[in-house]
């Protein structure tokens, strides 16, 4: 397993090593000794799998501290375009973002720590998609951003049809309007 640096300090991009042959594959997603040897040291508490069809855009999601969730995202079916938002005060990326395709095929995983809202658009037929995080969900904290907000400028794919979100989502304020907590401390 390996972590790949993305060019926002804290994101990572997880390649786990992939044993194939003719009866199928095997890879750990998780391994709490090689995630702190990447100086990730989350204690996930719960998991969540969400199903999806093309075009589906979830995002942009947060929760507020104390109830912030740090997650560790995939995909077991299909592919999605994931993106991130840096939506810590202070830090010299916020509110730059990135994307990247996360698959079934290429079986990348991305740690998205505290301080960052996060989404994803459906690239495949379908996707199931997979994340574990390190505080439950909690309504009264629960925020968003919105997915078009053309300060962030987010270049989702063009999957041939318009988004398809729900009304938080359509309805979500711009960064400069959301209300955020996060600061951003030097690691």
């Amino acid at each position: 397993m390996k972590c790949i640096q993305t060019p926002i300090l804290g994101l990572c991009l997880i390649e786990p090593k992939v044993y194939s042959d003719a009866r199928g594959f095997f890879y750990e997603s998780y391994n709490q000794k090689v995630f702190s040897e990447f100086g990730i040291t989350a204690n996930f508490v719960q998991d969540n799998v969400s199903r999806s069809t093309k075009g589906v855009l979830r995002g942009l999601h947060y929760q507020l501290a104390p109830f912030a969730q740090a997650k560790l995202v995939s995909v077991s079916m299909g592919a999605v375009f994931d993106v991130v938002v840096d939506i810590r005060k202070g830090s010299p990326t916020f509110g730059k973002w990135f994307g990247v395709e996360l698959s079934e095929e290429n079986k990348r995983m991305l740690y998205v720590p505290e301080g960052f809202a996060h989404g994803f658009q459906v690239i495949s037929e379908v996707a199931e998609f997979r994340y574990k995080v390190t505080n439950f969900y909690t309504p009264s904290a629960d925020r968003g951003i919105l997915w078009n907000d053309a300060a962030i400028g987010i270049e989702w794919r063009d999957v041939g049809i318009e988004p398809i979100l729900s009304d938080k989502d359509r309805n979500a304020k711009p960064l400069a309007e959301a209300e955020i907590n996060f600061i951003f401390q030097q690691p």
